[in-house]
């Protein structure tokens, strides 16, 4: 019932939002939002890799390139994923409250996103044992006798930014960017490329993508929030993280 709730919900205001505004506004704005979202993943896609940073610094490879290469990383995926969808919205009167962003943090959604969690885990703890796993976390490998303090640590709160602009992006631009026109049918609209970008990552994580983003979705629209939605993305990141240095016997 709480699934069907946010369907009556969305669906309900999508036929009021068909009824009373122009059909080209709406289908311009649908038509901006996933044109201006193609663009910021295509930038991701094409110049957050390291060989970007090596060719627009060749200095950078210098010292700790696999740190300053994930640092770019993330600084690229933030900007994008943030920056690009904020110039649409300006440009089309917006306002980032009707994206997701505007609604303060309460503890009165914290439960279905700690359930989320909770079933999450046990799937994450049999995922770290497999080799895949392993070879791909954690994103920054301490070499032996290093230290979590200062390039693990400062790439950490890096990469908890960058899901929180992932969210910003999936579960707050495409999202409430696209439901007013499209109904609860922008939940699966929005899956897709965000499955796709775990394309690079092991298949039961990439198909775990389809599940937990339908899922975040559903949450999204019922909170009218992404906030708690980036802190269990950042849980379950930082919980992988943990359990390959871990594994690696680095804890």
């Amino acid at each position: 019932m709480y699934f069907v709730d946010v369907v009556d919900e969305v669906e309900t205001a999508a036929e009021r939002h068909r009824r009373e505004v122009p059909r080209g506004l709406s289908l311009r704005r649908v038509a901006v939002v996933l044109v201006t979202a193609a663009i910021a993943l295509t930038f991701i896609s094409f110049f957050r890799g390291p060989g970007t940073l090596m060719t627009l610094f060749p200095g950078a490879a210098e010292g700790n390139s696999e740190f300053k290469g994930l640092v770019w990383w993330a600084l690229i995926s933030i900007a994008c994923y943030v920056l690009i969808p904020a110039v649409s919205i300006v440009a089309m009167r917006g306002s980032f409250a009707d994206y997701g962003a505007g609604r303060p943090v309460t503890t009165r959604s914290w439960k279905p996103y700690a359930v989320l969690y909770g079933l999450s885990l046990p799937f994450i703890l049999a995922a770290s044992f497999l080799p895949g796993f392993q070879a791909k976390y954690p994103f920054y490998r301490l070499v032996e006798e290093e230290a979590i303090w200062p390039y693990l640590a400062v790439f950490w709160i890096l990469y908890a930014l960058q899901f929180v602009a992932l969210e910003l992006f999936f579960r707050g631009y495409l999202l409430f960017g696209l439901s007013p026109r499209l109904g609860i049918a922008a939940v699966f609209v929005m899956v897709v490329p965000y499955t796709m970008i775990h394309f690079t990552k092991p298949l039961a994580e990439a198909l775990s993508a389809i599940v937990g983003g339908t899922a975040l979705g559903f949450l999204s629209l019922k909170t009218h929030s992404v906030w708690w939605g980036a802190a269990l993305h950042i849980a379950i990141a930082m919980t992988m993280d943990v359990l390959a240095l871990w594994h690696a016997g680095f804890l």
